[in-house]
């Protein structure tokens, strides 16, 4: 009789509401346990009701603060030592917060923890792992913010500008070893977040997309092999002009001498 292998499971964080359970109940639907993790266990353990009852998967509840280390150690070492896990979904963040004049330097330390260090200390749990057995899956939700920091005040954007580099620079490392690695930017999202950053309803409809929209997209962009998955590009070749405009640059990044328009235009003579 052969053997039927059993898809891997799926940590996903912010998992009790929007862009978090809707990825819990598409990998559920899939076939796939899920571990979700988010600070309310309530709304997680409703989740992980529904989603054995629908779709005959394990659904585990693992309620953590991820922006306090007690906390969130316990979710490294979950990712550091369960086998069955292969796919992590870093989706946990916090809203965008005021300009940088107005924050206090709590408030961005504690975004920081949360959107910069907690998906760095995640993967870097439970990389050694997936390395060893060569093969597992990564998902960082970054934010069109990251390619357009204009848009939006405050450190929010170089938070997420974080996430992008930090998915391009992983993917470039753990590919040869058998790892997918997707970074996702959202645009304007029907969520939580952004209704605290100052009111969804500013934006004009044509700007907002639905989460399951979203996320359908994203999954999508991810069977697809697609690194970086804008849901709301119409044309992909834009982003790949951005790639090939940046690679340009790339041998004049780094030279002996500094460029012709920074020395000085007076003569000796003079």
């Amino acid at each position: 009789m052969a053997v039927v292998e059993q898809p891997d499971t799926v940590l996903i964080t912010g998992a009790s509401a929007g862009i978090g359970a809707a990825y819990a109940d598409r990998f559920a639907q899939r076939g796939h346990p899920v571990v979700l993790v988010a600070r309310n266990p309530e709304p997680l353990e409703a989740l992980a009701r529904r989603l054995a009852r629908e779709y005959q998967v394990k659904a585990e509840v693992l309620p953590a603060d991820l922006t306090l280390p007690g906390e969130r150690e316990r979710v490294e070492e979950r990712l550091r030592t369960d086998a069955a896990i292969g796919m992590l979904v870093n989706n946990a963040g916090v809203e965008a917060g005021p300009a940088l004049a107005e924050a206090s330097p709590d408030d961005v330390d504690a975004m920081i923890e949360l959107n910069v260090t907690t998906p760095s200390r995640l993967i870097a749990a439970m990389l050694p792992r997936l390395v060893a057995r060569g093969q597992g899956s990564i998902i960082n939700i970054g934010s069109i913010l990251a390619l357009a920091p204009e848009l939006f005040p405050g450190a929010y954007a170089a938070s997420k500008s974080y996430v992008l580099t930090y998915s391009l620079s992983l993917h470039e490392e753990v590919a040869r070893h058998g790892i997918r690695v997707q970074c996702v930017l959202p645009g304007v999202t029907r969520t939580g977040i952004w209704n605290a950053a100052g009111g969804i309803e500013a934006f004009p409809p044509r700007m907002i997309m639905e989460v399951d929209e979203l996320v359908d997209a994203a999954l999508a962009g991810y069977d697809q092999g697609e690194l970086v998955t804008i849901p709301s590009l119409v044309d992909s070749v834009e982003w790949r002009h951005f790639q090939e405009a940046r690679r340009r640059m790339l041998p004049e990044l780094s030279r002996s001498v500094a460029a012709d328009r920074y020395k000085s235009d007076i003569s000796e003579d003079a």
